[in-house]
């Protein structure tokens, strides 16, 4: 029988630490910033231009206000790693502000690109004050808000107001194209594989890789509460969600979002088949062999192109972006060094793009492609630096995600699922860009602009971020375990 003792071998049990208020603030006022970026379209069609750009920059003063007196008081080891910053992705913000210099269209210079500083802002805000735990987390509640928001605001459309609505509820006379309608009220023609829902982004394509984005995460949050052996109820909630997003990204229909998800799932078997191994030839042959089924893949896909497509319900010119592809080259071929100067997105009623191309009725504003839209802006030298931005990011990841965590001598921590997200949301990014230039603007810049940062800054996931004091893996016979340390590195 056990009896207590005026000498016991460990520490009496006490309550884990709370978290100050200021820090749940923080962390719930992050949340707003990410869900405010994943559906800067929603602002936009329910306040209009004016009132999206009075939230950003509310949003932007609010950051500031936050950040600067925090900085301001970090000293010594603590201060801001200034040299670690992104500085391939602030040469780039530089470039398309010098590229007022020689615009075309100036006025469309300076305010698309005063958007981006403010995204970029926002990326290395959440690098800098928050965990990896607490980046992930942050994502996965302003994805469940999109979605759920989604949710709610189709069926309210659908079962009270009965009939599409248009951005900012204008009414018109006559019936618009489609294409025009915020939401077009068809939640329960069908549940499953019924017509295209747009969600409160207003965009098919756009609610597609957002519940995309939420499968990587939310998938990600599930396997770290089944290694820390959550309860049923915590894993039944987490499944219903994954449920939501696998839901809403077939009723979305978008092929970029589908193509998008095999990439992200040929990467994430990559690497899950690269964690299991223990030499570095048996990481050499891994390399080998994937890149040669890559590039077979590769040929393949493009020999059956039509076949797919069509498996798709996409023509040929991919619903019309080879024409838009043509107009832009042709343009874009004109400045091929320094580009025609930056504005991303195309400003649709500057005099420039206002009827250049039109794709049902509406003025396109990008380029459907993130680098042919690039060179169009800044020219070669803006490929280039987003080629290093994203390269930068994918050489980070990807040994943030298949290397073991290491700070000491200890070589046995457990991987943790939440070093994945980085990568697989860079390649499903990456995969988006070739018929979407969302991933050099909004928020897909501020999403690779914060990975770079952080992982420059921690490019190893810390316990208790990792889960890995639950998930460890059991030492080799004869091989003492190491214990953990008492303080966590700082991040």
């Amino acid at each position: 029988m056990a009896h207590r003792t005026r000498h016991p071998v460990a520490p009496a049990p006490r309550a884990p630490q709370r978290e100050s208020t200021a820090h749940l603030a923080l962390r719930a006022y992050a949340t707003f910033v990410l869900f405010s970026a994943l559906a800067y379209s929603w602002w936009y069609n329910l306040l209009g231009t004016v009132g999206a750009g009075v939230l950003i920059a509310a949003c932007v003063l609010g950051t500031l206000g936050i950040w600067i007196p925090h900085l301001a008081r970090r000293r010594g080891r603590r201060a801001y790693p200034w040299r670690r910053l992104p500085w391939v992705a602030l040469a780039y913000v530089a470039l398309a502000l010098a590229s007022t210099a020689w615009s075309a269209w100036p006025l469309a210079t300076v305010g698309t690109w005063a958007v981006m500083v403010a995204f970029t802002l926002q990326a290395l805000f959440l690098a800098d004050m928050l965990t990896w735990g607490e980046i992930i987390r942050a994502l996965e509640v302003a994805l469940r808000w999109v979605l759920g928001a989604s949710l709610a605001f189709e069926a309210w459309v659908a079962l009270f107001v009965g009939h599409p609505i248009l951005p900012n509820f204008f009414a018109t006379e006559g019936t618009p194209d489609p294409h025009w309608y915020w939401v077009r009220g068809n939640l329960f023609d069908d549940w499953f594989v019924g017509d295209r829902i747009q969600g409160i982004v207003g965009n098919a394509n756009l609610i597609g890789m957002l519940a995309l984005v939420a499968l990587i995460v939310f998938g990600a949050r599930l396997r770290l509460a089944i290694l820390n052996r959550a309860s049923a109820e915590t894993l039944v909630f987490h499944g219903l969600w994954i449920a939501l997003a696998l839901w809403m990204l077939a009723r979305a229909g978008s092929a970029t979002a589908l193509a998008a998800g095999a990439v992200a799932a040929g990467v994430l078997l990559v690497a899950l088949v690269m964690r299991r191994q223990r030499t570095a030839r048996g990481r050499t042959r891994v390399y080998a062999g994937f890149t040669a089924l890559a590039v077979a893949l590769a040929a393949a896909g493009w020999a059956l192109r039509g076949p797919l497509l069509d498996a798709l319900g996409r023509d040929g010119g991919l619903t019309g972006r080879d024409a838009i592809w043509s107009a832009v080259w042709e343009r874009a071929a004109a400045h091929p060094v320094v580009g025609n100067g930056f504005s991303s997105p195309w400003v649709p009623w500057h005099p420039a793009f206002a009827g250049w191309i039109v794709d049902h009725d509406i003025t396109v504003f990008q380029a459907h492609n993130m680098w042919l839209d690039t060179f169009l802006q800044l020219g070669t030298l803006g490929v280039l630096l987003v080629a290093a931005v994203y390269g930068s990011a994918l050489w980070r990841a990807w040994f943030f995600a298949v290397d073991r965590p290491r700070w000491d001598a200890h070589a046995e921590r457990a991987y943790s699922p939440l070093t994945l997200v980085p990568i697989l949301l860079i390649w499903a990014l990456l995969a988006q860009g070739l018929t979407e230039s969302n991933p050099v603007m909004f928020w897909g810049w501020l999403v690779v602009v914060m990975f770079v940062a952080k992982l420059k800054v921690s490019p190893v996931l810390t316990h208790p971020d990792s889960g890995a004091d639950i998930g460890r893996r059991r030492p080799r016979r004869g091989v003492p375990r190491v214990a953990q340390p008492a303080v966590t590195p700082a991040s």
